[in-house]
């Protein structure tokens, strides 16, 4: 199943509790526009090098649109599609007047040099900035992209378009980024991880974590998590994973992972598979990199009481029955990750306004919004007796088809 279909099932059940007319379901899921353009530039050695980059526009009924970019070798239209209407949910459920949208380029980052990156990342403004900015379709950092690739958009842009710093979020401060947007995603995963243990009646201290990823989102969510006072025992990343039943001390793994660029090796820990991570016998799962690594055959073995979405679309539909059959809690991506977006909002309003933020003020915020959402998320479950995947689906669905019918075709 292609991540479009996964993400259209999730759409489908939600939309027959909610109740739309088939017309409304076709409205709502196709997409406004798709963009696919040529990517070429002269690398350092004198070759010319081609990539394919996308930009899908998926829903403005709310406001503009919005989404991260994504630089990564298995980049696709597909994948792009679906993630911009998960986006669509994810800001109507969050409440931010946004849309939904997403884009990436299919380049492996790991054999660019630093000019050669900024060179793809310009080129690719180049071909979309009449479909982008302020008021239509906002970027933001995502898998492969950071501050410095949102730097030079918001530079490429604004040749074209003058001072426009609310054209792109997840910037450096120094070029008008929000200060506590870098550990917003994780921020929201550590309090989503929170209140859904509270609702559990499960005391946070103590509690054991595994978190698959170790990168922006997987880091801060330890960190915040470690501060809660849960007990990380598992962490993996892509060189693979470490375990310590006595809990791993998270502020030093931070630090040996800036010097060594991976968990691999960590001291007073043993090594583990990301499988064996998946599996492992604690009470909060966090898979926190990359899509569709909760398998039917691995759904079966996990121990964990609940999961916590940190990546995009890290659970097969298959998986997530079997889930939904043994107890387990699944918190979706669309409120799980939705911290980045909502701060990301954040950013753009002090943007719009030219008045910044302090970090304590963005914290409260967010908090505030993730609180609310998971609340309002967990209502509905309880009260149609649905699970948190599609009462966070009817929640985002119907505010987005509210929206458009009140604007009108």
């Amino acid at each position: 199943m292609s991540s479009y279909e996964t993400a259209c099932r999730y759409f489908d059940q939600a939309s027959r509790q909610v109740g739309l007319s088939k017309n409304m379901q076709d409205l709502l899921r196709t997409p406004e526009r798709e963009v696919k353009v040529e990517v070429a530039i002269e690398r350092d050695n004198g070759e010319i090098a081609t990539y394919i980059g996308y930009r899908v526009q998926h829903d403005s009924s709310r406001g503009p649109m919005k989404g991260g970019l994504r630089f990564h070798p298995e980049v696709n239209g597909d994948e792009v599609l679906a993630l911009a209407s998960l986006m669509t949910w994810k800001t109507a459920l969050v409440n931010i007047p946004y849309g939904g949208a997403k884009g990436g380029i299919s380049v492996d980052t790991s054999k660019l040099s630093q000019g050669e990156l900024e060179r793809v990342t310009r080129k690719f403004i180049d071909k979309i900035y009449d479909v982008i900015g302020p008021l239509k379709d906002i970027p933001a950092p995502d898998m492969g992209t950071n501050a410095q690739v949102m730097a030079w958009i918001m530079n490429q842009y604004e040749k074209y378009r003058g001072f426009n710093p609310a054209c792109v979020t997840g910037k450096p401060l120094e070029l008008h980024g929000a200060d506590g947007r870098e550990e917003a995603t994780g921020r929201g995963v550590a309090m989503v991880t929170r209140d859904t243990l509270d609702h559990m009646k499960i005391d946070m201290t103590g509690v054991t974590v595994a978190i698959q990823g170790f990168g922006n989102v997987g880091s801060y969510t330890a960190h915040f998590l470690d501060e809660f006072g849960a007990k990380i025992v598992a962490v993996s990343d892509a060189s693979g994973g470490i375990y310590s039943a006595d809990g791993i001390n998270i502020p030093k793994l931070i630090e040996y992972t800036k010097d060594t660029g991976a968990v691999k090796g960590f001291p007073e820990t043993e090594a583990l598979s990301n499988e064996e991570l998946l599996t492992s016998n604690v009470t909060v799962l966090i898979p926190a990199a990359l899509g569709g690594v909760l398998t039917k055959d691995i759904a079966k073995e996990v121990k964990a009481r609940c999961i916590i979405e940190a990546a995009n679309n890290p659970t097969v539909p298959e998986a997530d029955e079997i889930f939904d059959k043994n107890g387990v809690i699944v918190v979706p991506d669309i409120l799980a990750n939705a911290g980045g977006v909502t701060v990301s909002y954040f950013e753009w309003v002090q943007n719009r306004q030219h008045f910044s933020w302090e970090k304590s003020r963005v914290r409260s915020e967010l908090d505030r919004i993730m609180n609310d959402s998971f609340k309002l998320v967990w209502k509905i479950a309880t009260d149609k007796k649905v699970s948190l995947r599609v009462a966070a689906y009817i929640l985002g669905i119907g505010r987005v088809g509210r929206a458009t019918v009140l604007g009108g075709i």
